[in-house]
């Protein structure tokens, strides 16, 4: 069974950083694409940002320039470096992946998310 899991949201005051992490568990053979989404209540999801197995990123045009993520594929983990956080990043973070289990069969899995509030 594999499981990604969250870690590093909270409170933090505008213009404060904070750094998520994603670890993938489990039997794992390989990490492809993965991914961190974000969902405001009553919105859409959103693709805030994703990571290659490769190292090739891409961006939400909102967060680019403060957000960074990276990967460290001996751990199976990915983060998120938010720099200069803005209320309007106030979100559930989810973690996506798509895994290549112990077994060698392919799935797309999410986390359960976790809580990022900017306010002062």
């Amino acid at each position: 069974q594999v499981q990604l899991v969250e870690s590093g949201g909270g409170l933090v005051q505008p213009g404060g950083s904070l750094r998520l992490s994603c670890a993938a568990s489990g039997s794992i053979f390989r990490t492809y694409d993965m991914g961190w989404y974000r969902q405001v209540s009553g919105k859409q999801r959103e693709l805030v940002a994703s990571i290659t197995s490769g190292g090739s990123t891409n961006y939400l045009d909102s967060i680019k320039g403060r957000f960074t993520i990276s990967r460290d594929n001996a751990k199976n983990t990915v983060y998120l470096q938010m720099n200069s956080l803005k209320p309007e990043d106030t979100a559930v973070y989810l973690c996506n992946g798509n895994v290549e289990n112990g077994s060698r069969r392919f799935r797309n899995y999410w986390g359960q998310g976790t809580q990022v509030t900017v306010s002062s």
